[in-house]
């Protein structure tokens, strides 16, 4: 292949700084949305994919995560600070990765009305794939509250806490407006293992840009 684009790092576009160097970029990385709702198992499937595509996986929740070290005694909250500060941080990482060539995997419970003003002006950088998870809603509630069991990690998330929750959440759920960029789109059911499977997922994620 010849060609190719040249990219300048850092400064006001990405927000984190003057990195101070530039690279050839022969052919677009590709940007793979894994998107759903709350306990619809998007970081276990973008974490798999990361591992069979071989490219990072920026998880939201988790930059959340990491934030909260240096935030002692932070008690979550709906749009809480550390939600707050974690949409740009989310999306600065995709575009400093996306403008170095690399492919990634990002995963977060964002919904259209957030996905797509910030996706947009990505599309210049990476080929687009939207990988959406489905799965019942009673079925992610069970989810959210063992992984809450599970993982103490979880505590610096609004995740809900009681069956007293359940019919919120059932409600949440089903009006859960998913991400609907123009992009090449596949929605796997997580209910039990992946419908379709992880090998057609990956050929859906590493097909023709």
């Amino acid at each position: 292949m010849t060609g190719g684009s040249r990219y300048l790092y850092g400064g006001p576009a990405t927000g984190l700084g003057d990195i101070g160097y530039t690279c050839q970029v022969l052919s677009l990385p590709a940007l793979v949305v894994v998107s759903g709702p709350a306990g619809a198992g998007k970081t276990t499937l973008a974490h798999q994919l990361a591992r069979a595509v071989g490219c990072p996986a920026i998880c939201r929740d988790e930059i959340k995560e990491g934030m909260a070290h240096s935030s002692p005694g932070f008690v979550p909250a709906p749009g809480d600070e550390l939600t707050a500060r974690t949409l740009p941080v989310f999306f600065a990482v995709l575009e400093l990765l996306l403008r170095a060539g690399v492919t990634a995997i990002a995963d977060a419970a964002f919904q259209d009305r957030v996905w797509r003003p910030h996706l947009e002006p990505l599309r210049g950088l990476a080929h687009l794939r939207i990988v959406h998870c489905a799965v019942p809603a009673k079925v992610a509630f069970r989810r959210i509250r063992q992984r809450g069991h599970d993982n103490p990690v979880r505590s610096v998330h609004t995740d809900p806490r009681s069956g007293r929750d359940l019919a919120d959440f059932v409600r949440q759920h089903a009006a859960f407006d998913r991400v609907s960029v123009q992009a090449p789109w596949m929605e796997v059911d997580t209910t039990d293992g992946y419908k379709p499977g992880l090998d057609e997922i990956v050929r859906f994620v590493n097909g023709p840009g």
